[in-house]
Protein backbone atom coordinates (compact mmCIF):
# COMPACT_ATOMS: atom_id res chain seq x y z
CA UNK A 1 0.00 0.00 0.00
CA UNK A 2 1.58 3.56 -1.12
CA UNK A 3 2.14 5.53 1.73
CA UNK A 4 2.92 9.75 1.63
CA UNK A 5 5.60 10.03 4.26
CA UNK A 6 7.09 14.12 5.21
CA UNK A 7 11.05 13.77 5.37
CA UNK A 8 11.16 17.29 6.59
CA UNK A 9 9.16 19.38 8.58
CA UNK A 10 7.86 22.86 8.58
CA UNK A 11 11.10 24.09 9.64
CA UNK A 12 13.36 22.32 6.73
CA UNK A 13 14.17 19.87 9.49
CA UNK A 14 14.70 16.13 8.95
CA UNK A 15 12.30 14.20 10.58
CA UNK A 16 12.87 10.87 8.05
CA UNK A 17 16.36 10.29 7.79
CA UNK A 18 16.33 6.93 6.37
CA UNK A 19 13.53 8.12 3.51
CA UNK A 20 15.96 10.93 2.42
CA UNK A 21 18.81 8.57 2.07
CA UNK A 22 16.78 5.78 -0.04
CA UNK A 23 14.95 8.51 -2.40
CA UNK A 24 18.41 9.95 -3.81
CA UNK A 25 18.83 6.67 -6.12
CA UNK A 26 15.27 7.75 -7.54
CA UNK A 27 15.80 11.63 -7.31
CA UNK A 28 18.47 11.23 -9.33
CA UNK A 29 16.85 9.55 -12.45
CA UNK A 30 15.40 13.14 -13.04
CA UNK A 31 17.99 15.10 -11.85
CA UNK A 32 21.62 13.32 -12.77
CA UNK A 33 23.29 16.20 -12.06
CA UNK A 34 22.70 16.50 -8.35
CA UNK A 35 26.03 17.02 -6.22
CA UNK A 36 28.07 14.33 -5.36
CA UNK A 37 27.26 14.47 -1.69
CA UNK A 38 23.51 14.60 -2.09
CA UNK A 39 22.77 14.57 1.11
CA UNK A 40 24.64 18.09 1.76
CA UNK A 41 22.89 19.78 -0.96
CA UNK A 42 19.64 18.56 -0.07
CA UNK A 43 20.44 20.18 3.17
CA UNK A 44 21.20 23.12 1.27
CA UNK A 45 17.83 22.50 -0.68
CA UNK A 46 16.00 22.44 2.96
CA UNK A 47 17.25 25.17 4.44
CA UNK A 48 16.68 27.80 1.56
CA UNK A 49 12.48 26.17 2.08
CA UNK A 50 12.97 23.20 -0.01
CA UNK A 51 10.54 20.13 1.75
CA UNK A 52 10.52 16.80 0.73
CA UNK A 53 7.50 14.06 0.53
CA UNK A 54 7.93 10.44 -0.77
CA UNK A 55 5.76 7.79 -2.16
CA UNK A 56 6.68 4.58 -0.40
CA UNK A 57 5.63 0.69 -1.03
CA UNK A 58 6.40 -1.80 1.37
CA UNK A 59 9.91 -0.08 2.30
CA UNK A 60 10.73 1.34 -1.08
CA UNK A 61 10.48 4.55 -2.07
CA UNK A 62 9.19 5.35 -5.63
CA UNK A 63 8.72 8.46 -5.65
CA UNK A 64 9.23 12.23 -4.53
CA UNK A 65 8.26 15.76 -4.52
CA UNK A 66 10.37 18.77 -3.57
CA UNK A 67 8.34 21.54 -2.75
CA UNK A 68 8.28 25.28 -1.07
CA UNK A 69 5.83 28.12 -0.45
CA UNK A 70 6.59 30.97 -2.36
CA UNK A 71 5.33 34.28 -1.56
CA UNK A 72 5.10 36.26 -5.33
CA UNK A 73 3.71 39.81 -6.74
CA UNK A 74 1.64 37.87 -9.32
CA UNK A 75 -0.15 34.81 -7.18
CA UNK A 76 0.01 36.00 -3.64
CA UNK A 77 0.64 32.45 -2.02
CA UNK A 78 1.94 29.48 -4.27
CA UNK A 79 2.98 25.98 -3.69
CA UNK A 80 5.67 25.38 -5.84
CA UNK A 81 6.93 21.89 -6.79
CA UNK A 82 10.99 22.14 -7.41
CA UNK A 83 10.94 17.93 -8.35
CA UNK A 84 8.46 15.30 -8.73
CA UNK A 85 9.54 12.34 -10.08
CA UNK A 86 8.23 8.86 -9.85
CA UNK A 87 11.03 5.53 -10.47
CA UNK A 88 10.86 4.33 -13.94
CA UNK A 89 10.10 0.86 -13.00
CA UNK A 90 6.29 2.25 -11.62
CA UNK A 91 5.50 5.35 -13.84
CA UNK A 92 1.62 4.93 -14.47
CA UNK A 93 0.91 3.71 -11.69
CA UNK A 94 -0.57 6.18 -9.27
CA UNK A 95 2.74 7.40 -7.58
CA UNK A 96 2.94 10.99 -9.29
CA UNK A 97 -0.78 11.11 -8.97
CA UNK A 98 -0.82 10.82 -5.39
CA UNK A 99 2.52 13.01 -4.95
CA UNK A 100 0.73 15.95 -7.07
CA UNK A 101 -2.62 15.23 -5.24
CA UNK A 102 -0.89 15.85 -1.82
CA UNK A 103 0.80 18.50 -2.88
CA UNK A 104 -2.52 20.39 -3.80
CA UNK A 105 -3.95 19.16 -0.77
CA UNK A 106 -0.91 20.85 1.22
CA UNK A 107 -1.24 24.11 -0.89
CA UNK A 108 -4.97 24.07 0.24
CA UNK A 109 -4.42 24.34 3.81
CA UNK A 110 -1.90 26.55 4.07
CA UNK A 111 -4.16 28.89 1.80
CA UNK A 112 -2.07 29.14 -0.81
CA UNK A 113 -3.48 30.76 -4.09
CA UNK A 114 -1.67 28.40 -6.72
CA UNK A 115 -0.16 25.03 -7.55
CA UNK A 116 3.03 25.56 -9.66
CA UNK A 117 6.16 23.60 -11.12
CA UNK A 118 7.91 24.03 -14.07
CA UNK A 119 8.61 21.17 -16.52
CA UNK A 120 11.16 20.81 -19.68
CA UNK A 121 10.12 21.00 -23.06
CA UNK A 122 10.99 17.30 -23.80
CA UNK A 123 8.87 15.71 -20.86
CA UNK A 124 5.93 15.59 -22.99
CA UNK A 125 4.49 12.19 -21.42
CA UNK A 126 5.01 14.75 -17.83
CA UNK A 127 3.13 17.09 -19.84
CA UNK A 128 0.17 14.60 -20.77
CA UNK A 129 0.03 13.83 -16.82
CA UNK A 130 -0.39 17.77 -15.72
CA UNK A 131 -2.69 18.37 -18.41
CA UNK A 132 -4.96 15.72 -16.98
CA UNK A 133 -4.33 16.53 -13.33
CA UNK A 134 -5.66 20.11 -14.31
CA UNK A 135 -2.64 22.07 -14.54
CA UNK A 136 -2.19 25.18 -16.99
CA UNK A 137 0.70 26.40 -18.90
CA UNK A 138 0.54 30.13 -18.42
CA UNK A 139 3.89 31.54 -18.72
CA UNK A 140 7.18 30.70 -20.55
CA UNK A 141 9.94 30.45 -17.58
CA UNK A 142 13.41 31.95 -19.35
CA UNK A 143 16.75 31.24 -18.47
CA UNK A 144 20.22 32.63 -18.48
CA UNK A 145 23.01 30.01 -17.56
CA UNK A 146 25.90 32.00 -15.49
CA UNK A 147 28.36 29.53 -15.20
CA UNK A 148 30.95 28.92 -17.55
Amino acid sequence: MLQLIEVTDSEGRIVAARWLAQAEGVHRQLRPQLMPNYSDQMLRVFAGGGRMLVAVDDGVVLGLAIWRVLEKTFSRSELYIDDLVSDAGHRSAGVGKALLGWCEHHARTLGCTQLTLDSGTPRLKAHKFYFREGLQITSFHFVKTLED
